[in-house]
């Protein structure tokens, strides 16, 4: 989940290298570091974000054309000055980035300790370097042969990069699992762990394969493949652009984030859905539609808030299309032995394209003969490349941690692909069909309403903002909210929080409700509106606090709740897309007043790119 970047080119590359960190921080911001060559090998590294790195090198001598940079989420080792990246080898002639996990670092470092290296941090990344350092020795051999015979050896999941005392204009990196992207400039190069870095100097990448070897000398760059088979790499245009990546007036991402879902739902939609003209197609689903719509199974598998999206899902596709849905923790599918079959669709969701327990799902359901689809964020991404077939979710890149336009964006595309199913099984009729196509395309506008609510929600998130504990509560559709709600506030806040079916609440919940609990409800006007109205007389019942979401126009549970927040009226199906604003927004605001980096909250990171 680290982030790592490199440059190699006619420009200084100490600023490059520090502003790509400060736009891949997201990924980690434990630590940081560079590494730069100009005559010999300097390594700078510092404990906390990449800012206090800024600061550190003020007086530092850090020219150099050529470089390395690393932020990093800890994984072996806690965080400090030691364990940050770059890594020397015991030598100090070649310096490592890497993000990842080496599994069997433990048996590697005590066969290099009887060989004599020495080991100064307590990082697998330090492994990995020494083993790179021992071959090349040992076998007389070129840096990147050395590379390359060392991905032979390790286990686990890595993106490196790697620079050497003696060869000052070469670059190295490989990959196996974690993300790594290469940019094309004129007479320079960039690699990074996306294209955020990237995108202010070209817009031409390459997409680094697993069990690839990335070598850039001289102006030239050579990909082989673990094996030695020389690759063509194959050269993409970039969508993205540099505005995207910024906050644009915004005090955080995620406040923008939040207000940028008219759009991001819209884009979404863009060319798949025109209810005017009762157009409904998405190019991924076409040329497997047919094994979709006569699937006997549907697996979701996804992690976080993705999982979500995915238990949304299973109530789209089972109510529309009629199809059996099971929705799974990607991190505990491929460890219990799960029944799968070549008949089974495997939906994998994930915003990254990176999540590493989804990617591991994905190969294990692929060896079993199951078609998979994925829906991701990340054009080029492992997931995206790794499946049968998907469908982007057009969000835009979204840096805020914790996750909000990619939900409600991968929500709109599951709707879309339960819709087109419905229509295909001839389980949706045509009529409802179409009602949902048209109140679909008024999504956005709805949502735009929904965010003229954050001054009223200001006001809420200061009565509760010091609170120990939440609990939400939502039905149907609603209940994934209520997840999806506590896991916001959970994230940023650090704020205990508990998202719960209404009707389990008299199932243990319940037990905790007094005058110091507040409550979530999500109380829409839908199919059990008349049960969570009496969930909500339940909780007041035991002196709890309310806060409702209602539908607008609702006069029954606003006379029974503390405080009411209302979003417009829609569809029960689509209600997800709107109910979840307030809950983003709720979470936001407290997290401000607490004093909260809501961007960087602590221990996460965006994209989980280890187990």
């Amino acid at each position: 989940m680290c982030g790592i970047v490199a440059y190699v080119g006619h420009r200084e590359a100490c600023p490059i290298i520090i502003k790509g960190l400060k736009r891949l921080e997201y990924r980690g911001y434990d630590s940081a570091g560079v590494a730069l060559m100009n005559g010999d090998l300097r390594v700078f590294k510092k404990k906390g974000k990449v800012s206090d790195l800024e600061e550190f090198l003020s007086d530092k001598d850090i020219h150099g054309n050529i470089g390395m940079g690393h932020t990093r989420w800890a994984t072996h080792g806690e965080p400090n000055d030691r364990n940050a990246h770059p890594h020397y080898s015991s030598s100090g002639n070649i310096a490592i980035i890497h993000n990842g996990i080496i599994e069997n670092y433990a048996a590697l470092k005590t066969l290099l300790q009887e060989k004599g290296h020495t080991f100064k941090s307590d990082t697998d990344s330090e492994v990995f370097i020494n083993l790179i350092e021992d071959i090349r020795v040992n076998n007389n051999c070129s840096m990147p042969e050395a590379v390359r015979l060392a991905m032979h050896e390790v286990v686990g999941a890595y993106a490196i990069v790697v620079l050497s005392k003696e060869n000052q204009n070469e670059l190295i990196a490989a990959r196996k699992g974690s993300p790594l992207v290469v940019g094309v400039g004129k007479g320079e190069y960039f690699l990074a762990s996306d294209a955020t870095p990237i995108i202010e100097y070209t817009n031409d990448v390459i997409y680094v394969n697993d069990y690839e070897l990335v070598v850039i000398k001289d102006g030239e760059l050579e990909i082989r493949t673990k094996e030695d088979v020389k690759q063509t790499p194959y050269v993409q245009r970039l969508e993205m652009e540099l505005e995207s990546i910024e906050k644009g007036g915004y005090e955080h991402f995620m406040l923008k984030e939040i207000y940028e879902q008219p759009r991001s739902i819209l884009d979404s939609m863009r060319g798949r859905l025109v209810a005017e003209s009762n157009h409904l197609m998405m190019s991924g689903v076409r040329e497997y539609e047919n094994k979709l719509a006569n699937a006997q199974r549907i697996i979701i598998v996804a992690c976080g808030t993705s999982w979500h999206a995915g238990l949304v899902a299973e109530y789209l596709i089972e109510d529309l299309a009629r199809i059996p849905v099971e929705v799974e923790y990607a991190s505990e599918f491929r460890y219990r032995n799960p029944i799968i079959t070549e008949n089974d669709i495997v939906i994998s969701i994930s915003q990254s394209g990176e999540t590493a327990d989804t990617l591991a799902a994905i190969e294990l359901a692929k060896s079993k003969g199951a078609t998979i689809f994925g829906i991701c964020n990340v054009v080029g991404s492992s997931i995206a490349r790794a499946t049968d077939a998907g469908a982007y979710t057009h969000a835009g890149p979204e840096i805020g941690v914790a996750s909000t336009k990619a939900f409600t964006a991968q929500v709109t595309v599951l709707t879309l692909i339960a819709m087109i199913l419905g229509s295909k099984r001839g389980t949706l009729e045509t009529s409802k069909l179409h009602q949902l196509m048209a109140e679909l395309e008024n999504i956005p506008a709805k949502v735009e309403q929904a965010l003229k609510l954050n001054d009223q929600i200001v006001e809420i998130s200061e009565v509760f903002k010091d609170v120990p504990n939440f609990l939400y509560l939502g039905r149907g559709y609603n209940f994934p909210v209520a997840l999806e709600g506590a896991l916001k506030l959970k994230e940023i806040s650090y704020i205990h929080a508990e998202g719960y079916p209404a009707a389990e609440m008299k199932h243990g919940p319940i037990a905790l409700i007094d005058e110091q609990m507040p409550v979530v409800v999500i109380a829409t006007k839908d199919s059990s509106y008349e049960k969570i109205v009496s969930n909500v007389q339940e909780v007041k019942a035991r002196k709890g606090k309310v806060i409702a979401i209602v539908t607008e126009g609702d006069t029954t549970i606003p006379s029974m709740a503390d405080y009411v927040i209302e979003i417009p009226e829609t569809s029960e199906h689509l209600m997800p897309l709107l109910s979840v604003v307030p809950l983003q927004l709720l979470s936001y605001h407290i997290a401000v007043m607490r004093g909260c980096n809501v961007d960087q909250p602590r221990n996460l990171a965006k994209s989980v790119t280890v187990e």
